[in-house]
């Protein structure tokens, strides 16, 4: 596959179908996952973003729809934690081997708990990144959820 990334290879390892899809990424963007939904014409509840997260110090991935927030008294109950804060971006940066805008749960370079927003399985396609800015990949959220061994739960507020 021609501009692969870990997250592309993973999915490809998994065999997990999906679908690349290109847009213009704009970094001036006040929301990034928004304007990434508008910029391929998908609803934003179907375009799911990667916040990672530290859940009583330890690091996991939330995935949820791009027009919810994060409860952190949600996650943290989702990974059986006490507390949750967002994850310092130059520390996600080295964790997972992505930019940020460009986060996929898939194929980062330390593989952390995954959890998905439970709204997200009531889709057949969803778009998660593809492992840099301007890529999404469409596939089964049932499919990604099996290929990370993810666990289902209301992360939103």
């Amino acid at each position: 596959m021609s501009g692969a990334t870990p997250a592309t290879q993973f999915l490809l390892r998994a065999q997990v179908a999906f679908r690349p899809v290109e847009y213009r990424y704009d970094p001036g963007s006040e929301r990034v996952a928004l304007q990434a939904a508008e910029a391929i014409g998908l609803p934003p509840a179907r375009l799911l973003k990667t916040l990672m997260v530290e859940v009583d110090g330890r690091p996991a991935c939330a995935v949820l729809p791009g027009d919810r927030s994060l409860s952190m008294k949600r996650v943290a109950a989702a990974f059986g934690g006490k507390s949750a804060t967002m994850m310092p971006p130059a520390k996600a940066e080295r964790l997972t081997g992505y930019h940020t805008g460009g986060i996929s749960p898939f194929g980062q370079r330390r593989p952390v708990p995954v959890a998905f927003e439970a709204e997200a399985m009531g889709f057949d396609e969803v778009a998660i990144n593809g492992g840099r800015r301007g890529l999404l990949l469409l596939l089964s959220p049932r499919d990604a959820l099996a290929a990370l061994s993810a666990r289902v739960a209301p992360l939103s507020a």
